[in-house]
This record gives C-alpha cells, sequence and structure tokens, in this order.
C-alpha cells in the first residue's frame, strides 16, 4: 500500500510522504525526521528518482536524540520503491572511479557524474541513455556472469547502513580499503564511525546478505578507446592497471586468458596468486582481483582454479600426480625420482619427478624444447594497436584537441560555444582564443566573434 501511495505521488512531495507515515505511526512530528539512504541523508527537497533508489531498497528513516549527533532512535522503512529518472550529484550510485587508479603525475582526477550537467565529461551518447551507463560492474554469483554493479555503505561495527559519510569516496582504495572513510552510525546504542563499503548486482533485486564482487578494471568506456587487440571500441572495457591503462574489450579478454590458460603461462605470484599481466607486457601489471577471470565462464574457471591450486603446490616442493583422471596433490617426503600417487587421495601411480612418466632408470628421454618467440603465443598484441588503446591517452588527447592553455596560469580551458573571448576559470585572465594573448581592441575588431 505504501508502494503506491509513493509512487503516486509529485516527486517533490515523496522525501516528506515517508516522514509523514513514519511519524503518524511513531507519534513523531515529520520535520523532526532524517532520511538516510546509502551513505547519506536526503533533503527535504530530494526525491526518490533523483537519489537513484532501486526496488528492494533500504531506506532508514531516522530520529536524532538530543544533544547527540551520533545516537538515535531508529525506525526502519523497508518498502518496494519504484525506480526513477535523474540522478543526485551526491550520490554513490553515480560515483565515477575510473580516473582513480593513475599514476602520481596524472591529471586524471574521479568526479561524481551529474546526468544533467555532465555531458561534456561522460559524452551525450551516456546522456540519453544509448550506452548502458553503468559506473561499477560485479560478477553476480546469482546471475552467474558479469552484471553493473550498484555501490552501497554501512556501519563497520554494527553492519546496518544507517551510517552518513563524512566525505564520499573519491578513488577505488576508498572503497576496497578498509579505515579511510569515516561517519557517523545512526543506530541506536552504535558509536562506530568506520564505513565499509560493499557491491551489489543491479539488475534484480536483493537482500541484506547478497553481496557481489567489485570487478574495478571494468568500466564503461566513456572515452571511446579502441581494444588493443580486435582495435574495435566496445562499450564495456576492461583497463589494465599499467602504466599505459591499455583497454581490451571483454571478448578479447577472454581469448587471451583462454589462450594462457591453454599455454599454462599464468603467473603465480606469492601475494596475489594466479593472474595474468596486461596483455601487451607491461610491468607491475598483474590483475589483482582475481575474479575477473570469471570471465571465463563455469567450466575453463575451474581449469583455472586446478591449475592455479597445481602452480601453489609446486612452489612448496609439491607436485600433482600426472595419471590422466587423477590430479591428486603430493608432498613427497625426500628428492627420490621415484614417487607414488598416495592411494588414499589418488591413484596408486608410480612415475619420474623429472619427467611425470612411468617411473624409469637412467636418464629421462630427452623432452622437446617448447616453441619459442611469437610461435608460442596464441594471443599478440600490435604495437600500433597498443599505442591507440591507451585509456590515459584518450584523456590527453581530448583535453588537447578541445582545449587551450590559459596565456597566464597555463591551465587547459575548454570553450563550449560563443565568442572569441575568454576568461580563465582559475586566475580570471582574459584573453584571445586565435591569437592566444591578452584580450585587446585588435582581436575585438578584427575577430570577435570568429
Amino acid at each position: 500500500m505504501l508502494e503506491k501511495n509513493v509512487e503516486n505521488k509529485n516527486p517533490l512531495e515523496q522525501n516528506n510522504f515517508l516522514k509523514e507515515v513514519v511519524g503518524s505511526q511513531q507519534g513523531v512530528r515529520p520535520e523532526k525526521l532524517r532520511v538516510l539512504f546509502a551513505g547519506r541523508e536526503l533533503q527535504s527537497t530530494a526525491t526518490l528518482q533523483s537519489c537513484d533508489v532501486p526496488e528492494q531498497s533500504t531506506v532508514h528513516v531516522v530520529l536524532p536524540t538530543s544533544g547527540s549527533s551520533s545516537s538515535s532512535r531508529m525506525l526502519l522503512l523497508q518498502e518496494r520503491l519504484s525506480r526513477g529518472g535523474g540522478v543526485d550529484q551526491d550520490s554513490l550510485t553515480r560515483l565515477d572511479l575510473t580516473s582513480s587508479r593513475l599514476p602520481s603525475t596524472s591529471t586524471g582526477l574521479a568526479v561524481i557524474l551529474d546526468y544533467v550537467s555532465s555531458s561534456i565529461l561522460t559524452g551525450c551518447s551516456l546522456c540519453i541513455g544509448v550506452r548502458n551507463c553503468s559506473n561499477f560492474f560485479v560478477y553476480c554469483k546469482n546471475c552467474s556472469s558479469v552484471q553493473p554493479g550498484k555501490l552501497r555503505v554501512r556501519c563497520r561495527s554494527c553492519k546496518q547502513t544507517t551510517l552518513t559519510l563524512n566525505r564520499g569516496p573519491s578513488c577505488w582504495e576508498d572503497v576496497l580499503v578498509p579505515g579511510r572513510i569515516h561517519g557517523v552510525c545512526q543506530s541506536v546504542g552504535c558509536h562506530g564511525n568506520g564505513a565499509e563499503f560493499f557491491m551489489k548486482c543491479a539488475s534484480h533485486p536483493t537482500s541484506d546478505n547478497d553481496l557481489s564482487v567489485a570487478l574495478d578494471l571494468i568500466v564503461t568506456n566513456s572515452r571511446d578507446v579502441p581494444c588493443i587487440a580486435c582495435t574495435d571500441i566496445m562499450d564495456v572495457v576492461l583497463v589494465f592497471q599499467c602504466l599505459d591503462r591499455h583497454v581490451i574489450c571483454l571478448d578479447c579478454f577472454r581469448r587471451y586468458c583462454q589462450t594462457r590458460l591453454n599455454e599454462r603461462r599464468f603467473v603465480h605470484h606469492l601475494l596475489v596468486g594466479y593472474s595474468l599481466p596486461c596483455a601487451v607486457g607491461c610491468d607491475d601489471s598483474l590483475i589483482k582481483e582475481l575474479h575477473h577471470f570469471r570471465l571465463l565462464g563455469d567450466e575453463q574457471y575451474g581449469r583455472y582454479l586446478q591449475y592455479g591450486a597445481e602452480e601453489c603446490l609446486r612452489a612448496i616442493g609439491g607436485l600433482m600426480c600426472p595419471s590422466p583422471g587423477c590430479g591428486a596433490g603430493l608432498l613427497p617426503p625426500d628428492c627420490s625420482r621415484r614417487v607414488e600417487c598416495d592411494r588414499k587421495v589418488g591413484c596408486g601411480f608410480i612415475f619420474c619427478r623429472d619427467c611425470r612418466e612411468a617411473y624409469h632408470e637412467g636418464a629421462c628421454p630427452t623432452a622437446q624444447a617448447p616453441p619459442t618467440g611469437e610461435a608460442s603465443q596464441g594471443f599478440v598484441v600490435a604495437e600500433e594497436a597498443s599505442l591507440r588503446g591507451r585509456w590515459e591517452r584518450a584523456s590527453l588527447l581530448l583535453i588537447q584537441e578541445s582545449t587551450m592553455p590559459c596565456p597566464q596560469c597555463l591551465v587547459p580551458v575548454e570553450k563550449n560555444g560563443g565568442c572569441m573571448h575568454m576568461q580563465c576559470p582559475l586566475c580570471n585572465a582574459e584573453w584571445c582564443w586565435l591569437c592566444r594573448v591578452s584580450w585587446n581592441r585588435d582581436c575585438m575588431g578584427n575577430h570577435w566573434f570568429g
């Protein structure tokens, strides 16, 4: 019943309507109540549509106690709410962190997207819905696939989503590393102030405990960067965390992973695990969130887990039984070449530690040397394509093509129409777009309007 009443209300009245309903039930004046969602208080002028509240969301209506801003009487309201239109600028639901892991010399900044005013940043196609405009992607175990995600926050102490943030996250580290963001928990009796971010699948209604894993390398291709492998421009891509931030489409990433898996060329790292670097071969670019390899599909992901276990076993001096259909993990007690697969866990096969063939006396047969160079690479990235497919390069090119530096402070300034008379938003210097000098009478007379 409440759902219908909220839907029938004017958008500007929906927030106040929630306060009126809870206030009448609890005997509290509506103006004393506060509405909380996704880590922040919703102002009376905010609408449920502007807060991007999806179905099955939990909205908290709280009554602050007198003399304390960190303690409150919590009145929980959990109802089906209809999905709305525009997005509030401060909402966690539309936070863009695609520029948050750039080198220290980068000029890139994380920004909060506002569908009304940020078409220059995101591209008009995103604003009018031509593309699937999702700023987060997750692996959803219920969908068994990569899906758009939604970011939520809760109190680290009581695990309730009644925490109001002191500030919003500005980079992925703020989201993934505990203790970087704090706030005030509005749950009664809780004095926690630590923020704990979590992700949910945005493709279907979710329960409180139905969490998903954030795939932080997968982003919407708002910069139209071509894939380093197929050179196509796809809507959703994976951006490697190398210095060049190479871009690869999801189909080519899946093929890259499949090829390296067949070649047994994944890298076993002591801290990261069984992973892959950038497909171009860049240094220090191993994928740290291993759920990205879920793109392989269930069957191949199973192979990935098996191979990873084998590599981990080898790293501690063990080995796998080479008998077909067995694969038991073994830790032989000595360095003898003769290894017997334990029948309690395996098949009893006796084999040579060196060549993995049936045990034999004397030297092992000469093994054929593996192919080298490109002959062993089933997935190769062309140099020209790798130069074009750089996320940061696309941003720099956009700045170079659409802006000019202020003659006084050198900050890039974009011209979005009008005359040639420019004013720097930073230092307020007035200058000519064509001449790139201080605005003067010659500019007024010769090309004020081009």
